[in-house]
């Protein structure tokens, strides 16, 4: 029988499993989200609707946009594949932070795509930085920009936290009580709420951005 030190040095990383999220959009889309080591791919689920045990998808569209601020917006892939939502609130610019969610409208908008997988081990604040840059260069420019992950639930709520901590100088419980209130839906998974308890927020010449 080995001892746990003789099966740590004999553990390859070829041995581990690949580990897949089932994921179905508030819009009825399902994808599979698949992930080994560093690796991730997404693919849409060929399962039929009938074999999908457990729960019975919502397939109503999710409009509601969330006003963080005038001009920061927070929703699902639903608001951002609607036209006449992105018109209403005047969106110029679109952060993307979902997995398989395409930009449909790349000649109306500007857009940026920082695929980031709902997942408590995900590293969120490797993505914080590129993704506050772009928020802050839309309102630099006088525009509107919408954030969204898939379902506007953890992902997308997550960046705008970031964001307001680093950019507006807001403290994690503040930011994250702003984001709630604009949209009720927000509930950020617990492994991002720990990294953004624990963020250190970038300074310049010793003080915050």
């Amino acid at each position: 029988m080995q001892s746990l030190t003789q099966e740590i040095q004999s553990f390859s990383r070829t041995r581990l499993r690949k580990q897949f999220t089932r994921v179905t959009s508030l819009s009825g889309r399902r994808i599979i989200e698949t992930w080994k080591g560093s690796t991730i791919t997404v693919v849409d689920d060929p399962a039929p609707p009938e074999k999908t045990l457990g729960y019975v998808p919502d397939t109503s569209w999710d409009l509601q946009v969330g006003v963080v601020k005038p001009d920061l917006l927070l929703g699902s892939q639903d608001a951002a594949h609607d036209f006449g939502t992105l018109k209403k609130h005047k969106v110029s610019h679109i952060l993307n932070v979902a997995f398989g969610v395409e930009n449909v409208f790349p000649d109306l908008f500007i857009y940026k795509t920082v695929s980031i997988l709902d997942h408590p081990d995900a590293d969120l604040l490797l993505h914080i930085q590129d993704c506050c840059d772009f928020i802050q260069q839309a309102r630099s420019e006088k525009g509107v920009v919408l954030v969204h992950c898939n379902a506007g639930v953890s992902r997308a709520p997550s960046v705008v936290i970031g964001y307001l901590m680093s950019c507006d100088s807001r403290s994690f419980d503040d930011a994250l009580s702003l984001v709630k209130s604009a949209r009720l839906a927000s509930s950020p998974n617990p492994g991002f709420l720990d990294q953004l308890r624990g963020y250190k927020t970038p300074t310049v010449n010793g003080s915050k951005r």
